[in-house]
């Protein structure tokens, strides 16, 4: 039974999709003014995981991702660049991508941009303006939050009086509003230079909230299943939202909501005025490996802050390469026909162990803690040479279907070696025959020099790549 914290109803609810058998998800993605920051990927990342547990389980999926590329500040330094905004965010888009695919994770299927959607976005304010829940003033479009008897049923947060400061993002009373509390759903432009849209709600551009609303429901329906993001979102992003949508279509807009934590850094949030702030490219940068960044963002489960040290991502590092290790070992190691039961309910055991752990609301420790458990258990069982062929072939498969999930094993070693240095390496095996050491020390520090690194074991060579 998959299980998930659903912020709606502040409860664990067991995962039921409308259409059995398949999941629409919505996840809110980057703002491409700048390079993605860590805290930024621990929600791409774990949402990764999501949708790949959920196509693990056999649901069909359909994972929609927004990128936000209209907003004050890509306005702002688009202007400052003297280029357009696609011209500025184009680079942004890019390196998304380029990182997306170092992290491992899968893209998205569906991938809208809030200014390849201005229609339907327009389209949805009209039906707002219909139904008394929209009003124009100053050439902007707002959201009557008094229309909407349900607003902060997500947050529950009390509305009584004036929230106008209560969050960075709430639109401040920049033009006439009839409450304070109201919300932007179209800006009228304030100038010629400004970004702006001709349309039948007059020149201007879209507010942040009501871009998802419109992408969301045109990709996956009125009302999907699960909507996603950072905990910051709850309000007042996803609090509009859900305003904007049940208001136009009468409809309950998505049935699961699941909010990741915050990540902390040396315990402190992140912030460029504190020289706390790393992108995933600083990181990458200072030596470290997309892979141990996956492992260690998803090492603590979603719902508890993460706190991010560079000794901590150390420690991830040295653990991705003892379970690589522990991999490549079982692969290489020789076994003789046959079962070893005991192996056998160990490695059911752990599958078992897994699945309990992502099935109660993606709890990552319980199903890491499994796979840590088996390379234990196969690693003494290698020792002690009690690893049968079956058992062999057993857990092997296991490992490639929870790599199916997790995406921390790479492919295989051999088939990443090119002739030259498969050369070497041979040309060193048989200075080690002639007991010409001096040249294998040799071609082992040339390696070295390429990342790779050498191990002599009982079982021949191994290698890996540092």
């Amino acid at each position: 039974m998959l299980k998930f914290h659903n912020t709606l109803s502040g409860q664990v609810e067991e995962f039921r999709p409308l259409n059995e058998g398949e999941v629409r998800m919505y996840y809110c993605g980057p703002t491409v003014w700048d390079y993605g920051h860590i805290g930024n990927f621990r929600s791409a990342i774990y949402t990764d995981l999501l949708s790949r547990y959920l196509r693990y389980k056999g649901y069909r999926v359909t994972h929609v991702m927004n990128i936000t590329d209209i907003e004050d500040r890509i306005i702002a330094l688009s202007q400052k660049n003297g280029v357009t905004i696609d011209e500025y965010t184009a680079k942004y888009i890019e390196a998304l991508w380029e990182d997306f695919d170092a992290l491992g994770c899968a893209r998205p299927d569906i991938v809208p941009r809030a200014t390849r959607h201005i229609p339907e976005m327009v389209s949805l304010i009209e039906r707002l303006e219909e139904r008394g829940h929209a009003y124009r003033s100053d050439d902007s479009v707002y959201y009557r939050i008094n229309s909407f008897p349900d607003y902060g049923k997500l947050s529950k947060i009390n509305f009584a009086g004036n929230i106008v400061g209560a969050s960075e993002r709430v639109d401040t009373d920049k033009y006439d509003k009839e409450d304070a509390r109201d919300f932007a759903l179209w800006k009228g432009a304030e100038s010629p230079d400004e970004p702006a849209w001709d349309t039948p709600l007059g020149r201007g551009r879209p507010g942040w909230h009501i871009e998802c609303s419109a992408m969301s429901m045109k990709y996956l329906g009125e009302t999907f299943d699960i909507h996603a993001g950072g905990i910051d979102l709850v309000f007042p992003h996803h609090e509009n939202e859900i305003a904007q949508s049940e208001g136009a279509t009468g409809r309950q807009f998505a049935r699961y909501w699941i909010h990741y934590e915050h990540l902390k850094v040396n315990g402190e949030s992140m912030s460029k005025s504190k020289g706390n702030y790393y992108t995933f490219r600083d990181v990458r940068e200072r030596g470290f490996s997309p892979v141990a960044v996956r492992y260690f963002l998803f090492s603590v489960p979603y719902r508890k802050q993460l706190n991010f040290t560079f000794d901590a991502l150390r420690g991830a590092e040295k653990t991705v390469e003892g379970l690589r290790d522990f991999r490549l070992r079982l692969k290489e190691t020789r076994t003789e026909p046959g079962l070893n039961p005991t192996l056998h309910e160990t490695t059911e055991r752990a599958l078992k162990d897994f699945e309990a752990g992502l099935d109660d609301d993606l709890n990552t420790s319980v199903a890491l803690a499994s796979l840590h458990n088996l390379a234990r258990d196969v690693n003494t069982a290698i020792d002690h040479h009690a690893v049968r062929e079956d058992n062999k072939r057993e857990i092997l498969n296991l490992l490639d279907r929870i790599n199916t999930v997790l995406n921390i094993f790479e492919d295989e070693p051999s088939a990443m070696l090119d002739a030259e240095v498969q050369s070497l390496i041979n040309e060193r095996q048989e200075a080690r025959r002639r007991r010409d050491f001096a040249r294998a020390d040799e071609i082992r520090d040339q390696l070295a020099t390429r990342g790779i690194t050498l191990e002599d074991t009982k079982d021949g060579v191994r290698w890996k790549r540092r």
